[in-house]
């Protein structure tokens, strides 16, 4: 069994996702990431994409309207304007991503 980390999905109004796992995979502006338990205490900023958290219950997709990733003491948040959890799979994620996009641009 894999060494799991804490993972918190956060916007400003809630919790969206909380919970232990093995790996996350997200895209920042930089490019894409991939975070195992131990990872070095790492800031970035987050693009506009899917997120995938492999865990010891299962795999969780969501998509994210970007915002912040911070990596400290086995611990992973990623603090963004909008999210959601996709029922389906990472393409789903990545459609839910693109529908927060939109949203955002609407209301400006």
């Amino acid at each position: 069994m894999a060494k799991t980390f804490r993972v918190d999905v956060v916007t400003p109004e809630s919790v969206i996702w909380s919970g232990e796992a093995e790996m996350v995979s997200a895209r920042t502006t930089e490019g894409d990431i991939g975070i195992l338990a131990d990872h070095e205490p790492t800031m970035a900023a987050l693009a506009t994409g899917a997120v995938k958290i492999l865990g010891p219950e299962g795999t969780v997709t969501a998509g994210i309207h970007g915002g912040f990733l911070q990596i400290y003491r086995n611990q992973v948040t990623l603090l963004t304007d909008r999210a959601e959890i996709a029922e389906g799979d990472l393409e789903e994620a990545r459609r839910l991503a693109a529908a927060l996009r939109e949203a955002a641009a609407e209301e400006t």
